[in-house]
């Protein structure tokens, strides 16, 4: 397992080795030894997961404490492009995010607690998990607008199918933020 290191402080990109041949292929995704090693204490609570069409953008999603989440992603099948939005304040990566293309099931990207994360799906019946370390509450909830010209996300030249709760979004600048 290889952990890569993002312009975002806390951000990582792990890299798990695979192993196939003719009859498919075995990985092992989730190594809690490996993480540890690395400086990242994961303790998975719920694993999530959602099918998209393509060009379908989710995002940008949070959790207030106490019920921040730390996230571990990936894609089973399909591809898509993940960003994370630092909305630490004390961060000295705050307001900045990182984009990585998420397309084999060997590419995974750990998005510690106090960041906003969405994704743009690249590809028709893309699979997306989450493993996180804290339950989902609704009452915690919080997201920010994928497009907000403050955060300067480039998605690309995309046409997104973008869900109504997400288009109701904060503007960055008007979000509730972790100190």
């Amino acid at each position: 397992m290889e952990i890569i290191e993002t312009p975002l402080k806390d951000c990582f990109i792990i890299k798990s080795k695979k192993f196939g041949d003719d009859r498919g292929f075995f990985l092992e995704a989730l190594n809690q030894k490996h993480l540890k090693n690395a400086g990242i204490d994961l303790n998975v609570q719920q694993i999530n997961f959602a099918k998209s069409g393509k060009n379908v953008l989710r995002g940008l999603h949070y959790q207030l404490e106490p019920m921040a989440q730390a996230k571990y992603v990936g894609v089973i099948s399909g591809a898509a492009v993940d960003v994370a939005v630092d909305i630490r304040e004390s961060s000295p990566t705050f307001g900045q995010y990182f984009m990585a293309e998420l397309s084999s099931p060997d590419t995974l990207f750990y998005v510690p607690r106090g960041f906003a994360h969405g994704y743009y799906t690249l590809e028709e019946n893309t699979i997306f998990y989450y493993a996180v370390d804290n339950f989902y509450s609704p009452e915690h909830e919080r997201g920010i607008l994928y497009n907000d010209p403050d955060l300067g996300i480039n998605w690309g030249d995309i046409e997104p199918l973008v869900s109504e709760k997400d288009l109701k979004q904060s503007k960055f600048k008007s979000a509730e933020l972790f100190r």
